[in-house]
C-alpha cells in the first residue's frame, strides 16, 4: 500500500502540472514527460557539482523558464489556430528534448544516486523495509499539493488565474496582462513536472526512455480524474497507483481460481494460456483499461464536469 501511495502521488506531481495547463490554456502537452525527463537530467549535472539539495531547487525553475520560453515564442504562435497545430508542436518537441539528452548526456542510463540523507530504510514493517526515498515523494508530493491548492484559493495570483480561465476579456480589461497569465501557467507546470523528475529519477532511473515510460499514464490519469480537474488528478493518481503496485505484487490467475473453486482448468489452446496469465503480467496494462471503462462509463472522469 505505501508503495502504491508514493508511485501514485509521484504520477500526481506529473499530471498536475498538464492539469494546470489544460484547465487554464485546453492545450493537451506531449512534451510534459519530457520536462520530467529533463528536470532529472538537470538535477543529475547539478548534484555533481553542488550536491544534491540545491539541484531540487534549481532544475525545477531551469525547466519551468525552459517550459515558459517555449510557451511565449513557440506555442502562443500556433494557439489560434487550434488544438491540431498545439498538438503537433508540442509533439515536436518530444522528439527534440529526447534527441538533445541523447546527444548531451548519450543513450544509457546516467547515475543520479541518491543523497546520502535518503538512503537506507526509514522504518520496518513485518519484516519489510520501506525506503527513505519513497517517503520523500510522498512529503514532496503533499506539500505541493497543499501548496497550489493554497495558491489558488487564497492569493490574489491565484484569483487572477482562475479568473483568467473563465472571464479572459473581463481580466484584461482590469489591466492584467492574460498572455503572461498563460506563460507563467505553462511554466509553473513544466517546474513540476521537472520537480517530480529530480525526486523520481534517483528513486528509480535516469534514462532517456523515462519520458516514454511515464507519459502514456499521466494522459490516463489526467481523462481518468476529469480533465482540468487537479482534485479528480489526484483521486486518478492513488488509484491507479495502487492499483498497478497491487497488480505487480500478486502472483494470481485465473487458473489458480479455477483450482480454488474445484474445476480443471485446459492445459492447451490460446484459452490455457488465457488462464495462465497472472495479475503482475497483465499489471502494466490495467490503468488502461481502467481509463477504458470510465470513458464507457463515466466520459466526464471521477471529477470531472460536464460543460453546457
Amino acid at each position: 500500500m505505501l508503495n502504491g501511495v508514493s508511485y501514485g502521488l509521484l504520477l500526481f506531481m506529473l499530471s498536475s502540472g498538464l492539469t494546470l495547463i489544460f484547465s487554464m490554456m485546453g492545450v493537451l502537452n506531449f512534451a510534459h514527460a519530457s520536462f520530467y525527463m529533463l528536470g532529472a537530467y538537470f538535477a543529475y549535472s547539478i548534484s555533481n557539482v553542488i550536491g544534491f539539495w540545491p539541484a531540487l531547487l534549481i532544475a525545477p525553475i531551469g525547466v519551468g523558464v525552459m517550459g515558459a520560453l517555449f510557451e511565449r515564442y513557440c506555442l502562443r504562435r500556433v494557439h489560434r489556430f487550434g488544438h491540431v497545430p498545439e498538438l503537433l508542436i508540442t509533439f515536436g518537441l518530444s522528439y527534440l528534448i529526447l534527441e538533445v539528452v541523447q546527444l548531451i548526456w548519450g543513450r544509457s542510463t546516467v547515475p543520479y544516486g541518491l543523497p546520502e540523507q535518503l538512503q537506507g530504510p526509514l522504518f520496518s514493517l513485518y519484516g519489510t523495509q520501506f525506503p527513505k526515498s519513497r517517503s520523500f515523494i510522498m512529503l514532496v508530493a503533499v506539500v505541493m499539493l497543499v501548496s497550489i491548492w493554497l495558491l489558488l484559493t487564497r492569493t490574489r495570483i491565484g484569483l487572477v488565474i482562475q479568473a483568467a480561465l473563465t472571464h479572459p476579456d473581463m481580466v484584461e480589461s482590469l489591466g492584467h496582462n492574460v498572455p503572461r497569465v498563460f506563460m507563467l501557467v505553462f511554466g509553473g507546470g513544466a517546474a513540476l513536472a521537472g520537480l517530480a523528475g529530480v525526486i523520481g529519477g534517483n528513486t528509480y532511473v535516469t534514462e532517456p526512455a523515462m519520458a516514454g515510460a511515464v507519459g502514456s499514464i499521466i494522459f490516463v490519469v489526467v481523462v481518468v480524474g476529469g480533465m482540468g480537474s487537479l482534485a479528480g488528478a489526484f483521486l486518478a493518481s492513488l488509484l491507479i497507483g495502487v492499483l498497478q503496485t497491487f497488480a505487480v505484487a500478486m502472483d494470481y490467475s485465473l487458473s489458480s481460481v479455477y483450482k480454488a473453486v474445484g474445476f480443471i482448468a485446459p492445459d492447451t489452446g490460446i484459452w490455457a494460456s488465457f488462464l495462465h496469465l497472472t495479475l503482475s503480467q497483465v499489471a502494466p496494462i490495467l490503468p488502461y483499461l481502467f481509463l477504458v471503462l470510465i470513458l464507457i462509463f463515466r466520459p466526464r472522469g471521477l471529477l470531472g464536469s460536464r460543460e453546457h
